[in-house]
């Protein structure tokens, strides 16, 4: 009897749950029923929101690229002062070197072809020269007496920069 009274009460639970169930359903539908019909997610505060978040993302596009696009201004600045720094330091090295009057006469030797008083000077000129080059400065030291005299040192001084 004791398994009957059990079995009794789990139906009479079950179905007292069954009615719970029932009435949550019921309410649900009366309050849908009374509600009107269920109104679409995207209300007029999303729309607002979702139209400024847009805004926004428009307003800063345009700031946030001049910002990138300075940025990578601002590095090949960097770089250009960097290199500039490197060519100033190496002036001021050929600055302190020419302040040495050995280093000068040392030029002078071999760009200008100076000589001391009792030296004597000697250029060699080899096979290595080509002939074309050998005969352009021919032809040019024979056009240097009709030229005029700057013309003719301007000339020479193209020439020594070219070798």
């Amino acid at each position: 009897m004791a398994a009957e009274r059990e079995r009794f009460s789990t139906a009479t639970r079950l179905r007292a749950l069954g009615e719970q169930a029932a009435a949550q359903v019921y309410r649900a539908q009366n309050r849908r029923l009374r509600h009107g019909p269920r109104r679409n997610r995207l209300t007029g505060r999303a729309a607002l929101l979702a139209l400024v978040l847009c805004s926004l993302v428009v307003a800063l596009a345009y700031p946030t690229r001049t910002y990138v696009s300075q940025r990578s201004d601002i590095a090949e600045e960097r770089r250009k002062l960097t290199e500039t720094e490197e060519r100033v330091a190496e002036l001021r090295e050929l600055k302190a070197r020419l302040q040495d009057p050995a280093y000068v006469e040392q030029l002078a030797r071999e760009h200008l072809h100076y000589v001391r008083a009792g030296e004597t000077g000697y250029i060699v000129q080899g096979d290595a020269e080509d002939d074309a080059d050998r005969r352009d400065r021919e032809e040019a030291d024979r056009d240097a007496a009709d030229r005029a005299w700057y013309r003719t040192f301007f000339d020479g001084l193209d020439r020594a920069d070219r070798s």
